[in-house]
């Protein structure tokens, strides 16, 4: 067994949520949400601002950890168990580009029910809601504008 760690971001720019979409030669389609591997040396937070500046192009800045998630996968020569650890992200603009070279056909800021709505995988789905109940309750306390975070 082949254990791998990522970590990604729920980017949210003015209530709503950057999503991709992955197109991986018509055998892996749906939209998710910015992740990626941890590179030697690399902090956590630091892998999660990479992976969303690489895979977006979104300029973010982390608010705080909201969990983690794991599942697995098969390669041919092995079975791959992945931890993903994730970070509620305040973006700076509606701008986003997805990157071609990891086969990213899409990528935009959705309302949250079309967010939850449109991902593929139901841990994301999970991380979204905790994360976006995070985003609210500082939104209503105003925290979450003005840069008071």
């Amino acid at each position: 067994m082949i254990e791998a760690v990522s970590c990604g971001g729920v980017v949210v720019f003015r209530g709503k949520i950057l999503l991709l979409y992955k197109n991986y030669r018509k055998r892996y389609e749906g939209w998710v949400l910015p992740k990626g591997t941890v590179e030697p040396g690399e902090t956590y937070p630091a892998t999660a601002l990479r992976e969303v500046k690489e895979e977006t192009g979104a300029d973010a800045s982390i608010v705080n950890f909201v969990g983690s998630t794991d599942y697995s996968f098969t390669v041919p020569e092995d079975t791959v168990t992945k931890e993903v650890y994730w970070y509620l992200m305040k973006g700076k603009s509606y701008f986003s580009r997805p990157q071609r070279e990891e086969y990213f056909a899409d990528s935009g800021f959705y309302k949250f029910h079309e967010a939850v709505h449109l991902l593929k995988f139901p841990n994301e789905k999970q991380i979204l809601e905790r994360a976006y109940s995070y985003y609210q309750s500082l939104y209503r306390g105003g925290l979450w504008e003005n840069d008071r975070i």
